[in-house]
Formats: C-alpha cells, structure tokens, sequence
C-alpha cells in the first residue's frame, strides 16, 4: 500500500515497462524518445505524448502523475495460497529440502485457515541453481486444508521434481494450494484424482 503523499516518490525510479499499459514495444518507442523511467515520462511534455501515441498518450501522462480514475477493487477472488523460500545458499540434500517444502507448507495451511479457504490442487516449484524452474503437482478428489494433508503429498512431489542422473543443487523452493473453495463448500465436490506433472517455463529458464 502506498499512501498518496508517497505514490510521486514511489514511481519516479521505476522504469516505464513497470506500468499497466506499457508493453515492450511502447517501452521502445518511448525509449527513442529519451523516456526510461517514470520520471522521464512525467517531464515529458502532454502534446508530445498525444502526438506519439494520441489518446494512449494522455494515459501515460497521467499515470506518470499517479492519476488514475479506475475503480479500486480490494477484493478479488483468490486463484491460489503459497509460500516461497529462496535460500542464500544452494542446497543438496533432498532430506533438507523436504523439511523446508514441510515448513511452508504448514505456513500455507495456516493462510488457508485464516481465509476459510480450501484447494484441491497442491504444487510444490523448485528452481534450480541454472535457473530452470520446475513445477509439480497433485490434484486431490477433494479439497483439502490441513497441513497434513499438504504434508503428505510433498515427497512424491519433490521425488518426481528432481533429477535422478545428478545431484540436484537448489536455490528455492516453493508451496501453493490452488483449485480454490470455500471450506465450507469442500466437501461437495468430489471427482477422479489426477496426478499432474507440468514443467513451468519462466523467463530465462531452460526446459530439463
């Protein structure tokens, strides 16, 4: 949250990609014109914006000033729960690794609990010292919330996310519950389990 008498110092170093509207092409055009970062947007002049990029234009002008007329939506369906850990050093040692995705995924119960929500589909991702990152998941019959429920899946998980020719060397590690419902509600639905295992590429990551 940023409180209005912080929101000009807040995006001044930010560069332009960061915000909403502003894609890699507009982020080059803009860059043609000696506008980086947001700053540089709001010391550009109204009728250069305009004549660059006509109606779009103005909207840059006024986000570069914090001005923004849409609507706030503080709530919003939640897609997922989850914790992430990124570890000042590499780690080797599956034992270790499985205690830390135990850890959060006691951290991820408790968030569950708190918010009265349930998920029948519980991921653990696992990013590599090369940066490729994996992820792995388990879709239950019904929604679940309890730690022990969680718990329960992470060695077959964390078995399947890593190598078998080679000694995993790991930087982070991460748990998320998704498939969301109301607590209350879990119990009604019920389908075939499924056992999915998904690689998830993100920028900079080589698929294994």
């Amino acid at each position: 949250m940023i409180p209005p008498e912080q929101g000009l110092d807040f995006l001044s170093p930010l560069p332009v990609g960061k915000l909403h509207g502003v894609g890699p092409a507009t982020v080059k055009k803009l860059s043609t014109l000696g506008i980086h970062t947001v700053l540089d947007l709001r010391n550009a002049a109204r009728e250069t914006l305009t004549a660059q990029f006509g109606k779009t234009g103005l909207w840059f002008y006024e986000i570069a000033r914090g001005i923004d007329k849409r609507p706030v939506q503080p709530s919003r369906q939640r897609k997922s729960v989850g914790a992430e850990r990124t570890f000042p050093q590499n780690i080797n040692d599956p034992q270790v690794m499985l205690t830390h995705l135990q850890e959060m995924a006691s951290q991820v119960s408790a968030r569950l609990i708190t918010v009265g929500l349930a998920g029948r589909t519980i991921s653990i991702k696992v990013r590599f010292s090369d940066f490729e990152t994996i992820t792995r998941a388990y879709t239950h019959a019904q929604a679940v919330w309890r730690k022990e429920d969680l718990i329960a899946c992470l060695p077959d998980l964390l078995d399947k996310a890593l190598p078998v020719e080679s000694q995993p060397s790991i930087r982070l590690l991460g748990v998320s519950v998704s498939g969301m419902l109301r607590q209350e509600d879990s119990g009604k639905h019920t389908g075939q389990m499924d056992l999915l295992e998904d690689t998830l590429m993100e920028s900079g990551d080589v698929r294994r």
